[in-house]
Formats: C-alpha cells, sequence, structure tokens
C-alpha cells in the first residue's frame, strides 16, 4: 500500500527517516520511524498509549529533538530545534491543551509574539484573519475575547494562529476530544477545505469512526515502532485496531440489562457556585439508581467537574440536597459532610477525578504508596501496613495489564493510560456501592478503553451505582443506561441511551430544550 501512496512521483511535503528519541530511564519512545506526509492529504496517526505518536509529532514541530535520524521538508534534510525553526518551516502543531491567553481577543493571540514592522495594526490584522477565515469556512470573530469563547472557537483560534504564520503542514492532536458531534463534523468540514487547498494534515486521535470519516491515510505506530499504513478508504476499525495492538480486539461494548434497580443517590435542586461567585450548577436534580450505568454528557464547563466534587464532599454548596439511600431504604442528607466524614457514615463512595496526578494520584509516590492512600487509616497498629496495598497494587498491575518497570516506580513516569489504569483499580479495589468517573477513558488507547468499559460493567452487575462523565457520545449511547445532559449548568434533558441518538444528545448539549426524563 505504502508504494501506490508513493506513486507519481511526489516529494513528501515531510519524510522521516530512522528517527530515534530515548528518555530517561531508557525508555525507547520512538525506534527507527520511517514516516511521509504528503500535501493533499489528511493523515491519521494511530497507535495505544506509549506507542510514540505525540513524541514523533514533538519532534516534527520542534519541542523534542530526535536522538537519531533525519527530517527532510519538501526535501530538503534540515534540523528542527525548536517550535520557531518548526514554523520558519511551514509547520505548525495544535495541542489538545491551548496556549491562549484568555484576557486578550482572537486577533491579539493569534498575532501575539509576531514582529509585523514598527507599528502593530490591529485592524490589518483582523483583515488578513477574516480573509483565512472566509477561505477555509471557520467561524470567527477576531475581536471576541478567548474568556468569552466556547472550547470549539478556541480552537479555531489555535489553528487560525498557525495559519497566519503561514503553516501548510498543520499537527492536530486529540482535535475533538472536547467537541460536540456537531462542531466535529465542521472541523472536519475545514480541515477537508485546508486539504483541497494542499495543506497537508496530521491529525492523532483513538476515535477510528472519525478516522474513516475524515482522513485518506492511516499511519500505525506500536511500542515506537512504525507498523504500516493503510488506506482509509480500504480499512475498518477491525483492521486497523489489529495493527495497533497486534491482536484481535472485540470492538463492541457490552451492555447488560439492568436487574432491580434501585435508588442510591437523590440529588434535588442543587446550585453551586465557584470561588468567585460565579454560578456552576443551577437547580440540578436526578436520581442515580443501584445496578446501572448513568452517563453524563455536556460540552466541557457545563458543571460536569462541580457536580462530582459535590456529591464527594469536595464541593460547597449553595442550595440543594445531595441523599445517599441505605439498602433497608434509610436515607441521609451528605451535604456538608467532608469526603472522610462521608465514609465514616458507612457510605461506600468510590472517585475517579479527572485531574489524574493533581486529586486522584501523587505523582511522586510508587504504586504501593498510592494504593494506600485508601487504606492508611485501617488497623490499630502504630504503624502502617503495606504488604496489603503492596499486594493490591500488583493484582492491578496484572489485571489492567499496566505497563511499568516495577510497583516502586513513581506513578508520575507512566504514560498518562496507565496512571489512569492505577487510579480505577484502586477506586475499584475498594467495593463501592457508588463509583463516580471523570473521562475515565481520556487520552487511552482503544484496548485500554475496552478494559475500562468491562470494568465498570462489572461494577454495574454487582449492583453499584456508575456515574460516568464522558466525552465520545458513541460510547456513552452504548455503554450506559440512561444520560443525565448537562448544559450551562442546569439539566436539559435525561435519555434513555438504548433509545437516543448522538445528534439528539448533542443538541441539548448546546441548547436548553427540555429533554424526556426516562
Amino acid at each position: 500500500m505504502e508504494e501506490s501512496r508513493k506513486g507519481g512521483g511526489r516529494t513528501p511535503a515531510v519524510s522521516m527517516r530512522g528517527i530515534t528519541k530515548t528518555f530517561a530511564g531508557g525508555v525507547i519512545a520512538n525506534d527507527n520511524v520511517d514516516l511521509d506526509i504528503y500535501r493533499g492529504e489528511i493523515i491519521a496517526l494511530l497507535g495505544e498509549n506509549g506507542s510514540g505518536k505525540t513524541t514523533l509529532m514533538n519532534m516534527l514541530s520542534g519541542i523534542y529533538c530526535p536522538d537519531a535520524g533525519t527530517i527532510a521538508i519538501n526535501g530538503r534534510k534540515t534540523e528542527i530545534r525548536s517550535p520557531k525553526d518548526a514554523l520558519d518551516l511551514g509547520i505548525g502543531m495544535v495541542h489538545q491543551h491551548f496556549k491562549l491567553v484568555d484576557v486578550m481577543t482572537a486577533a491579539e493571540n493569534i498575532i501575539l509574539g509576531l514582529k509585523e514592522g514598527r507599528r502593530l495594526d490591529l485592524k490589518a490584522a483582523s483583515k488578513r484573519i477574516q480573509e483565512i477565515c472566509d477561505a477555509y469556512g471557520f467561524d470567527l470573530n477576531p475581536d471576541q475575547k478567548i474568556y468569552d469563547m466556547s472550547v470549539s472557537q478556541k480552537q479555531t483560534v489555535e489553528i487560525v494562529k498557525m495559519l497566519y504564520r503561514k503553516a501548510d503542514i498543520l499537527i492536530l492532536d486529540e482535535p475533538t476530544a472536547v467537541l460536540t458531534p456537531q462542531e466535529s463534523d465542521r472541523l472536519f468540514d475545514v480541515l477537508r477545505n485546508m486539504k483541497a487547498d494542499g495543506k497537508a494534515i496530521v491529525i492523532i486521535t483513538h476515535k477510528l469512526h472519525e478516522v474513516l470519516d475524515v482522513s485518506d491515510w492511516v499511519d500505525v505506530l506500536r511500542a515506537g515502532k512504525f507498523i504500516g499504513s493503510l488506506k482509509t478508504s480500504e480499512t475498518n476499525e477491525a483492521e486497523m485496531t489489529e495493527m495497533m495492538v497486534g491482536h484481535a480486539v472485540r470492538l463492541n461494548i457490552n451492555r447488560p440489562e439492568v436487574k432491580n434497580p434501585k435508588p442510591r443517590i437523590e440529588v434535588e435542586g442543587l446550585t453551586v457556585r465557584s470561588s468567585d461567585g460565579l454560578l456552576k450548577l443551577q437547580d440540578v436534580s436526578f436520581t442515580a439508581r443501584s445496578g446501572e450505568i448513568l452517563g453524563i454528557a455536556g460540552i466541557s464547563g457545563s458543571g460536569q467537574k462541580e457536580l462530582l466534587e459535590s456529591m464527594t464532599g469536595l464541593c460547597r454548596i449553595e442550595s440543594g440536597d445531595i441523599r445517599y439511600i441505605y439498602d433497608d431504604g434509610r436515607k441521609k442528607s451528605i451535604v456538608g459532610d467532608s469526603p472522610l466524614e462521608i465514609a465514616r457514615l458507612g457510605v461506600q463512595l468510590s472517585f475517579v477525578p479527572e485531574d489524574r496526578l493533581g486529586m486522584g494520584l501523587v505523582g511522586n509516590m510508587d504504586l504501593t504508596g498510592n494504593m494506600m492512600l485508601r487504606s492508611f487509616r485501617n488497623g490499630n497498629s502504630i504503624f502502617t501496613d503495606r504488604k496489603s496495598p503492596k499486594a493490591l497494587a500488583g493484582r492491578v498491575v496484572d489485571q489492567l495489564e499496566i505497563s511499568t518497570p516495577s510497583l516502586q516506580t513513581p506513578v508520575r513516569r507512566l504514560s498518562g493510560g496507565n496512571v489512569q489504569k492505577v487510579l480505577l483499580g484502586r477506586e475499584i479495589a475498594s467495593e463501592p456501592t457508588v463509583l463516580l468517573t471523570a473521562y475515565a477513558v481520556r487520552g487511552l488507547d482503544i484496548n485500554s478503553s475496552y478494559t475500562i468499559y468491562r470494568l465498570l460493567n462489572e461494577q454495574k452487575e454487582r449492583g453499584v451505582a456508575v456515574i460516568y462523565v464522558g466525552e465520545e457520545l458513541d460510547v456513552l449511547l452504548e455503554l450506559c443506561d440512561r444520560i443525565l445532559v448537562l448544559c450551562g449548568g442546569c439539566v436539559s434533558g435525561i435519555l434513555d441511551a438504548r433509545t437516543s441518538s448522538k445528534n439528539e444528545v448533542g443538541l441539548l448539549m448546546t441548547s436548553l430544550r427540555g429533554g424526556r426524563d426516562e
């Protein structure tokens, strides 16, 4: 297949040969990788967590320098030692976490750091920005402040910033991670327009249905090595997954039927403000039931974080109530209680937060130490028990196939996907009756993601009330039993996941039109 791609005597926009990168501790991120990128094509770069995708693109964009190998741009060998070198060669990378100044306008962010003559001409810059937007189909107001923008608008600013700097080789890292389906479709339309204009585009993503929708070719890395290229029109999700993982993987999410569901958590009229007085949740009400998975959908910043932190005693509540319902039917309000006080009430609640190393784990501690964070208060001895946590760490590593040199490795040295497995494995091992998860598979490769889905379903079958905050609507619709949709801190609908569509959920994420309550 690679030969047909090289046909016609075309010169690649980028030709990487023998690229090798090794990090501290002897970890080989890229091992003798060859990769070609052509103009007028959209390339999807796929691979499991830790396969070296982002590292490879970071070398192309000047963030890292390769230990060995060569990079040629338009047929000429060159050295890229900084992001400025990359931009001078027409290479721009849009990272998953945006690098924008909130108090500035779009135009000010786009021209920030450029030397455009002796005098700054914002009017001329805005005119050129509008020309770029018109040419490719972007919807952007150059005078709008960043803090007033949605996630998709901020992403647009980042892409236009690269085009303004005359980049014609664009790299997008997880571009649809926090976009609604409608926003993703608009982005893909823009990418197709850019491809038609002769741009070379690389997207790093784990969403295989999007790969099939927008890309022309798929390049696969596995364990730092280049495995091969596939023409998108001639492949499917199963073949791509097998190339990434090295063996066949079943790509269907099992959804067991809900058996004997009972109310476990009641949330009524919940209103929460941030420390600076901004309204984050307003009059939110719902019931989470044992033996079911309740999905929470919403664009980024719709109150998902505040909702889960309120339920775990980590967030101050302005008004409303949260009641835990025991097996015998007794109800107990947990509003105002700390996480420790909630636990002492006999409420078996586990929380997998969005901020894995900031809230969930201690980066400098090893796996055993992080397991102890759940159990160090147990027992009557003045000495902490390390034997049980060490055994638990070993079981979690084996069962979740966590890639780590040893149990003594600090978790900050693990990949993001392996960090997530450590956190989820520890919380499930505490045998909760309520399991709250925020973006449990964000950044995980497809094989690891399906492992997480299986674990959540096992908890559901044990009678646990699982609350799953997610960003992939396809997964929410396949995995969950009901979906609560948040928009601007309010409940815009509660849907039956078995009978709802992706577009229906997406519309509720961007409007307060009431959905049916199942």
